[in-house]
């Protein structure tokens, strides 16, 4: 696929930019979130006897996005962002239509999984995009700007959902993906130029993919910070599974979930804002490491208030806020520090270290939102258990200490 803007010298100023792969990010989260107010619908018309069930919707699509991340990244190093990234947008709604169609739970899982898969690539794509454009603190203020703006999809998309229901049954939510993932393929093939130039493209083979994996998995930033990633996005994945029952079971407010989910989703918008104006200044470790330890002390908290049964609609909107923030801190940075060293096969980097962030964590998260007992104490027992694991590597990555820089270690030899 080409368009009038394929040149490298053409394309988005700095703000462009920054709305358009914000736009390709929005897509995941539309994709999970405005389906949770559909699952009850979903469960009774397509005869989804066990209520623990009907989250697959959400698991199959992550299953998808998960598997797909440690492929597109080689791919991309190898033939470009730009047409990749044309070709797994118009998968995303040629699958959403595919989930319109779904004559049962098994086939609409399928389709949901193909629909994860490409929605994948638009992701880890806009991402080597970044890293391909910025490096550093400059990375770290694009990517804070950029999910600023991305966090208004889980604002805005269970009540998205919720609305598409008022009018039409749960199969017109899937339509309307299936139109905003065209839309942002339009901006892309009008306004989106290559990226990676063609001498630093890398070629498909075992020898250079096996060097670049090897790079990615023994440097010790990369590594440490991408399993601490994974950590964290157990405790996001093992929320996302159980939210709508939280609100349905323990609180039966389960008209109140998209207002609900709008407020603690604001805790991110505004932790991404606060990041991008305070990075440069103090820089992604003293960030990242003190969002983290305030992660997991806001879970210690949660985690008291619900073995105590002192757990109410409104302790769980404001505390899980808090945790929104912190989570929301800590990834933005976490994420840029495991790039750093990665400038030379990012697509690569970002494969890798996706595929370990999310098969880790949908795999935990997956256990947590299953283990659902009509409270909220094994969710937030979750968040805690996985914060303090990810304080360890954190400590263990950084050479024993918090919020100061350790030299990273040097890549291996070839």
């Amino acid at each position: 696929m080409t368009s009038p803007t394929s040149n490298t010298s053409t394309g988005p100023g700095r703000i462009e930019f920054v709305l358009l792969i914000s736009a390709v990010m929005m897509i995941v989260a539309f994709a999970i979130d405005s389906m949770l107010p559909a699952l009850p619908d979903i469960g009774r018309a397509l005869h989804v006897a066990n209520e623990n069930d009907r989250p697959f919707v959400i698991s199959a699509f992550l299953g998808g996005f998960s598997v797909t991340l440690l492929f597109v990244g080689v791919l991309s190093d190898r033939y470009g962002r730009r047409s990749l990234l044309l070709w797994f947008l118009i998968g995303f709604v040629l699958a959403s239509l595919a989930c319109t169609l779904a004559a049962s739970f098994p086939m609409l899982l399928a389709a949901r999984f193909v629909q994860g898969i490409m929605a994948a690539g638009g992701q880890i794509i806009i991402r080597s995009v970044v890293r391909d454009r910025f490096e550093g603190r400059d990375m770290a203020q694009v990517m804070s700007l950029a999910s600023m703006i991305f966090m208004a999809a889980p604002i805005l998309a269970p009540t998205m959902g919720q609305i598409v229901l008022e009018f039409g049954p749960w199969r017109w939510v899937f339509a309307v993906l299936a139109i905003i993932g065209l839309i942002v393929w339009t901006w892309v093939w009008l306004r989106m130029p290559e990226t990676l130039a063609q001498d630093r493209r890398a070629t498909i083979d075992r020898a250079s993919i096996m060097r670049s994996a090897r790079a990615v998995l023994t440097d010790r930033m990369s590594l440490g910070y991408s399993l601490a990633l994974a950590l964290i996005s157990c405790s996001l994945f093992g929320f996302l599974l159980s939210v709508q029952q939280i609100f349905e079971t323990q609180f039966r407010r389960a008209d109140f979930l998209p207002t609900g989910f709008a407020i603690m989703s604001a805790g991110m918008a505004v932790a991404s804002l606060i990041n991008a104006s305070i990075v440069k200044r103090y820089g992604m470790r003293l960030i990242g490491h003190a969002a983290l330890i305030f992660f997991t002390i806001s879970a210690a908290v949660h985690l008291a208030v619900a073995l105590a049964g002192h757990e109410t609609l409104w302790t769980f909107i404001g505390l899980q806020a808090l945790m929104m923030m912190g989570f929301s801190l800590t990834v933005g940075n976490f994420g840029a520090m495991a790039m750093e060293n990665m400038g030379d096969f990012a697509g690569m980097a970002n494969s890798i270290q996706g595929t370990i962030s999310n098969i880790i964590g949908l795999t935990i998260g997956s256990l947590i939102g299953q283990s659902f007992d009509g409270t909220t104490v094994p969710l937030y027992l979750g968040y805690f258990l996985c914060g303090v694991i990810a304080l360890a590597i954190v400590f263990v990555t950084e050479g024993g200490r918090f919020f100061v820089a350790r030299h990273p270690s040097p890549l291996p030899a070839e």
